[in-house]
């Protein structure tokens, strides 16, 4: 059966309207389409975030605060924010697959450009379009796995995705971490952005072409009518306001982290406070886990659970001794991928079940996911400036 991406360019459709049945445990196409959003939400959280542990660096070697260099991460989110309002309507016409390989090309690229500009104006504005380009894939993704995939393995697969998200943010902020020891911030950045263009090619050559895309009809009364139904569902504005405070708070925990810990009485340099950032491990094994049990008991009974393991481990890193410190930070990151890999799947099943666009659905939780990490992560440096560790829990 030929592409839906193709008919989404204008190929000729198929003479049957009948669509194939969705990927099943244990297919090559499962297999490949979990692989390669494992990579694409990997690089994603790796260029998006990997400046996270270079900020105290960053704000020595420019010369800003450390609440203006925290910009480096919240222009980067709230670029991506804006990119997802246009990004998911986009996808709903050209088709998800070409959405995702255009995202993590030009992410990558631009990942080299910020790396070596040498003002912090202009690279603040680099990572912001950096965000921009990002969003092709976390517009599309949840939508893809929704479409492509049988719903007996949906909630698995979106948690593999998630996890790869969380395996992400671990290895971008490592690989940082430890060559800004050895060469500085702009090595690090540079490091990080070339591992993405090999992801990206990587995910070129596993991605399956979709084959269940239908392109939605086009014009900006229709592109209303898909709005209007995403943002009138009180169910789906509850969970986007979840994702906001959810990310919020913890994008401003691991913001002010690298500041804690370069703190007396730790005073760890960017390479051993980086380690801190293994506790990510947690949230792919956290993500997947509660996948499953959302398929077996149902999302209304995980979310919560896992909300309250992220306030469990926000309190436990207001106690002194550091491998308290990194025990909470790792129970705060277990209970946050769990609940954002249930959550953002729920968004995609409710838009599914009500008849509405699936992937403005996704982008729209998104856009509330990313303006609380840009929100969020803003605080955190006014918060640590103003109050310390307890000002930045709170």
């Amino acid at each position: 059966m030929p592409s839906r991406d193709a008919a989404a360019r204008g190929a000729p459709a198929a003479a049957s309207p009948v669509l194939p049945e969705g990927y099943r445990s244990g297919e090559p196409g499962l297999r490949r389409a979990s692989v390669a959003l494992f990579l694409a939400g990997l690089v994603t959280f790796a260029l998006l975030y990997a400046p996270q542990p270079l900020l105290p660096l960053l704000a020595e070697d420019v010369g800003v605060s450390a609440g203006a260099s925290t910009l480096a991460v919240s222009a980067a989110t709230a670029g991506l924010a804006a990119g997802l309002l246009v990004a998911a309507p986009l996808s709903e016409r050209v088709g998800r697959t070409r959405l995702v390989h255009t995202s993590l090309l030009a992410s990558a690229v631009l990942g080299l450009a910020w790396a070596l500009v040498p003002s912090w104006p202009a690279l603040v504005a680099l990572r912001a379009l950096q965000g921009l380009a990002l969003a092709g894939l976390p517009a599309v993704a949840v939508a893809y796995l929704r479409e492509e995939v049988h719903p007996s393995a949906a909630g698995w697969a979106t948690g593999l995705y998630v996890g790869g998200n969380a395996v992400g943010g671990m290895v971008g902020r490592l690989v940082a971490a430890g060559l800004a020891e050895l060469g500085g911030w702009r090595l690090a950045a540079s490091a990080t952005a070339l591992l993405a263009l090999v992801a990206a090619v990587a995910v070129r050559r596993l991605l399956p072409a979709s084959r269940r895309f239908v392109p939605a009809p086009a014009g900006l009364r229709q592109l209303a009518r898909r709005t209007r139904g995403v943002l009138t569902d009180p169910a789906l504005l509850a969970l986007y306001a979840l994702a906001f405070l959810l990310m919020g708070a913890f994008v401003a925990v691991y913001n002010a982290m690298g500041f804690r810990l370069a703190a007396a009485p730790y005073g760890l340099g960017p390479g051993l406070a980086g380690l801190v950032f293994l506790v990510y491990a947690l949230g792919s094994v956290s993500s997947t886990t509660a996948g499953r049990l959302a398929d077996a008991v149902g999302r209304r009974a995980v979310v919560p659970v896992a909300v309250l393991v992220v306030l469990v481990g926000a309190a436990a890193t207001l106690a002194q001794p550091l491998w308290a410190v990194v025990a909470g930070l790792a129970v705060l990151t277990a209970g946050f991928f769990a609940a954002h890999g249930v959550a953002s799947g729920w968004v995609a099943a409710r838009a599914g079940a009500g008849g509405r666009a699936t992937a403005q659905a996704a982008s729209a939780y998104l856009v509330a996911y990313y303006a609380g990490s840009s929100v969020g992560g803003t605080l955190a440096g006014a918060a640590w400036g103003a109050a310390r560790w307890p000002g930045v829990v709170v």
